[in-house]
């Protein structure tokens, strides 16, 4: 019988020689421990640079035996003192996880198991000591790896265990490995003991059908061969990379590639060309990277290179490397600088002091080395989120702490972003205005160059010409948010890293919260002040207060019946929907795509946002300041256009998953069927209002006037729960009317950016013709007009703020809503408060309610029986990120802000273990 197949027991322990180095070593041998073996010695590599393998590192942590021989034979012949102090730790098996020293068959063969091989391929393919290379370069489908039994030949000894994978269309060595190769490596070897101490381990003779052996490469033979195709191409860079590193000669120099993938449409590449030795065509250096064209005419995209002298930049840097000047430090940023100098003192032992120039891999740095330095920058700048390439790309410590900072502030996009700006000198400021369209990380035009003006209300100018999405825009725009959240980082993010961004993300708006209010007052005549305070100002704090959602996201463990005599297990999880439509109204532009936004982003999913018409302005700013705070490709897209045709089709879009809608009712009940016809979206609506505001005699009347004034006038009156009709005890009518309209006298109408302003002009043309026909509507039916009631003659969009008395409850202006600068005043009798609940309730509005008086226990019986998704006691307007905002009946359904915003972009899975 074979050794694999003597009797051992489960359950029995045995004593292991452990022979390799790295981290996989490290994890092979840990996992054996926690299994119960007895580790009687570690063989690796002696130190280098004064430090020791992490195998051996991690053995010397818990008092094992640790041997660093620089070699076991010499001239063909096994060292006798090595292999004796091999021999007398009394190994029962060898497991060998990754050893790159030639061993002796007297070692190999020592002990009663025998020697166990972990080798990163399915053997008998790709044998040698290159083989994840090769199986890359051969363009496998199928890779793996195969633990064997050790024997006198080149890993061709009997199989033990194997493991598939998928090759991935873009996987390099780094890739394959990281994902399948070291993980499942690590089990697949503990297994194969596992196999061994129950006395279950096979030895399958490797077939000579299929087999291949491949030399080691090295940088010598890695050169690139120009006349392939571009998939053999592809191939041969992925498959050196990272090392030992494809290279050509361009500009007479040794150039190395990195980050292959390939292209559907490189020929439509737009860039500078670059002569490439021996290539059938030039390479285009693009904004996205260099592109290379095989000898079939398709083509492949190379992200990085690397020079002879060690420095890597990105492909589209190629023509501008070294051009960017160097920024000039903060206080702040110098703390940092020098925290990260001694990150680098750690590290470099070797190096008696870190100068600006010191080189890190120079000074003898390692892969292991960039690991630890990018987290030890995580700890020091949670914000800044390297990848292991930046290191490499930036090498020097003056180097490192440039890209550092930059990344710190923003500045470091991977691609350039160019941004066509519309440039305006005003309110004190430059502000520079995004116009088109962005998809896929990109500001492009819409199709056919289609355009619309955007127009100030203030004086009813043209701001700027604005791209028209069309139909096909959407369907990019959808086709590159689902790419995103199938294949891209985003959907694969650690939950922390996505908070941090949006962190970043409200960093950066309120950084540029000034031009944002400027923005916001010229295109939707939002008084600067309050949209500095309201409009940018929570919108900034949404996104921070969601930002901290992204690692709370949990479900939950539920106790079900036992089936017996099995047990049962069932929990809860919340998982982001995908692709999510969103779309916004007109009157706070920033503040409704924030609420929203905010809690998709927060749940994983990503976005395609349609502003409103007349208002995209802000939405396409934060679509720059998204980009630049690093989001990925294809998370968020803006779509400036008309609801009939943006709208329409992301109602109907079969890949949209998820919409949410803030606007009127009508168009409310359109998407909701829309959605319900194309494929039961999941749909959030917050649609129109009527909202009451009950006002007591025993209330405090300064206050109840102050805001009362601010629940009808505040954004002039363009705000969805703006108090609809107001109903005042009688004894206090008079008073109150009185007090109104001196506060009304005192209000100043005019330019939004004037700090003194209190009333702006009305969002639109067509909004303020709809509230002059809405109070001639009233005077008609027979309400009182105090005071307004009319256009203010003057340039632009102007409406006086208006009072009604005497309205009864069957006239329109009593049921329907102005969304204007319009008071609606009834009376009531102080002691019929059930009636003036049944009149404030008899509409089929229910977004919001509120109620004056010093009487608890009357405001409590008020509240509890106002039917609205949000009651005010003794105030008005009061929202706040943290408390969920939405409404009942047909002011619709669904809920912004709060924790409970988080449900309308998640979808519960409930997963039962039978054990």
């Amino acid at each position: 019988a074979s050794r694999g197949a003597l009797g051992l027991q489960a359950g029995v322990r045995m004593k292991i020689a452990v022979i390799g180095q790295s981290l996989f070593g490290q994890e092979v041998y840990k996992e054996l421990r926690k299994e119960g073996h007895t580790i009687v010695g570690v063989f690796t590599i002696p130190d280098k640079d004064g430090k020791a393998d992490p195998l051996a590192a991690e053995a010397e942590k818990d008092g094992v035996a640790v041997f660093k021989f620089p070699r076991w034979r010499v001239k063909g012949q096994a060292i006798p003192e090595v292999v004796a102090q091999y021999k007398a730790t009394g190994a029962e098996l060898n497991v060998l996880p990754f050893c790159s020293q030639f061993i002796p068959m007297e070692v190999i063969d020592h002990p009663k198991h025998g020697s166990i091989i972990y080798h990163p391929s399915l053997l008998p393919r790709h044998r040698g000591a290159s083989a994840i290379n090769w199986t890359l370069i051969h363009g496998d489908k199928k890779g793996g790896f195969t633990v064997f039994w050790a024997d006198d030949g080149l890993d061709t000894g009997p199989i033990l265990l194997q493991r598939e994978c998928d090759v991935e269309p873009d996987d390099t060595v780094n890739t394959i490995y990281k994902r399948f190769l070291f993980p499942e490596g690590i089990k697949g070897t503990v297994e194969a003991v596992k196999l061994i101490a129950e006395g279950k381990a096979p030895r399958l003779t490797q077939p000579e059908e299929g087999a291949t052996y491949e030399c080691i490469q090295k940088k010598e033979n890695a050169k690139i061969e120009w006349n392939q195709t571009a998939e053999a191409l592809h191939n041969w860079i992925r498959g050196n990379d990272k090392v030992p590193g494809a290279w050509a000669e361009v500009d007479g120099q040794k150039v190395t590639f990195y980050g292959s993938t390939l292209l559907d449409k490189g020929s439509t590449a737009n860039g500078q060309p670059l002569e490439i030795p021996g290539a059938s065509q030039p390479g285009i250096v693009t904004k996205a990277g260099l592109v290379l064209f095989g000898n079939d005419g398709k083509a492949l995209l190379v992200k990085n290179l690397q020079f002879e002298d060690g420095k890597m930049i990105a492909a589209a840097q190629y023509f501008s490397s070294g051009s960017s000047a160097a920024v000039e430090l903060t206080e702040e940023e110098k703390t940092f600088s020098e925290q990260m100098r001694a990150v680098w003192q750690s590290i470099l032992t070797n190096v008696s002091h870190i100068e600006d120039t010191t080189d890190f891999f120079k000074s003898g740095a390692a892969s292991m080395d960039v690991v630890r330095l990018v987290e030890e920058v995580k700890l020091r700048a949670s914000s800044c989120q390297l990848q292991n390439e930046d290191v490499y790309m930036n090498t020097t410590f003056q180097d490192f702490i440039q890209m550092c900072v930059r990344k710190l502030r923003g500045e470091d996009s991977e691609e350039e972003l160019v941004v066509d700006y519309v440039e305006r000198n005003i309110n004190n400021m430059t502000i520079k205005m995004p116009h088109q369209l962005f998809i896929n990380g990109e500001f492009v035009d819409a199709e056919g160059g289609k355009t619309y003006k955007t127009i100030n209300p203030t004086d009813g100018t043209a701001i700027c010409d604005v791209s028209l999405a069309q139909i096909s825009d959407v369907d990019k725009a959808v086709a590159a948010a689902k790419e995103a959240f199938e294949e891209g980082e985003w959907g694969k993010m650690n939950p922390r890293d996505r908070g941090r961004l949006i962190y970043k993300l409200a960093d950066l708006m309120e950084q540029h919260q000034e031009e944002l209010a400027t923005i916001e007052a010229i295109d939707s005549g939002a008084v600067y002040t309050l949209a500095l305070k309201t409009h940018v100002g929570m919108s900034i704090q949404t996104f921070r207060y969601f930002a901290g959602w992204c690692d709370k996201i949990q479900g939950s463990t539920i106790p079900i019946n036992q089936a017996r005599p099995n047990r049962n297990l069932t929990f809860t999880k919340k998982e982001p929907i995908g692709v999510c439509a969103i779309v916004i109204p007109w009157n706070y532009p920033l503040m409704m795509l924030a609420w929203k936004t905010a809690a998709c982003l927060a749940a994983g999913n990503t976005v395609v946002l349609k502003p409103a018409q007349v208002t995209p302005l802000t939405a396409v700013k934060f679509a720059e300041l998204a980009a630049r705070a690093g989001l990925p490709k294809g998370v968020i897209n803006i779509l400036p256009g008309s609801g009939a045709l943006v709208g329409q089709r992301l109602s109907d879009h079969p890949d949209v998953r998820k919409l949410g809608f803030t606007g009127s009712t009508e168009i409310g009940k359109h998407i909701m069927k829309s959605c319900a016809i194309s494929n039961v979206k999941k749909v959030s609506l917050e649609l129109g209002g009527k909202s009451p505001l009950i006002i007591f005699s025993d209330c405090d009347m300064d206050k109840a006037v102050r805001m009362g004034m601010s629940s009808v006038f505040f954004n002039k009156g363009e705000n969805c729960i703006a108090a609809g009709r107001l109903f005042v005890e009688d004894s206090i009518h008079d008073q109150f009317v009185k007090k109104v309209v001196e506060e009304i006298k005192k209000m100043k109408i005019g330019d939004p950016l004037d700090r003194s302003t209190d009333h702006g002009p009305q969002n639109h043309k067509a909004h303020l013709d709809k509230l002059v026909e809405y109070c001639e509507t009233g005077v008609k039916e027979g309400a009182t007009l105090v005071c307004g009631g009319k256009q203010i003659k003057r340039p632009g969009f102007f409406f006086e703020p208006t009072v009604f008395t005497d309205v009864e409850d069957h006239m329109y202006i009593a049921k329907e809503e102005s969304f204007g600068p319009v008071m609606i005043i009834s009376k009531f009798k102080g002691s019929e408060v059930d009636d003036v609940l049944r009149r404030a309730n008899a509409t089929e509005y229910g977004l919001a309610s509120g109620v004056f008086t010093r009487d608890i226990s009357k405001a409590l019986y008020v509240s509890e029986r106002l039917n609205a998704g949000t009651v005010f006691v003794n105030t008005y307007n009061k929202t706040d990120v943290a408390s969920p905002f939405g409404g009942f009946k047909q002011s619709g359904f669904g809920k912004d802000l709060g924790q409970e915003a988080l449900n309308e972009y998640l979808k519960t899975k409930a997963v039962t273990i039978e054990y």
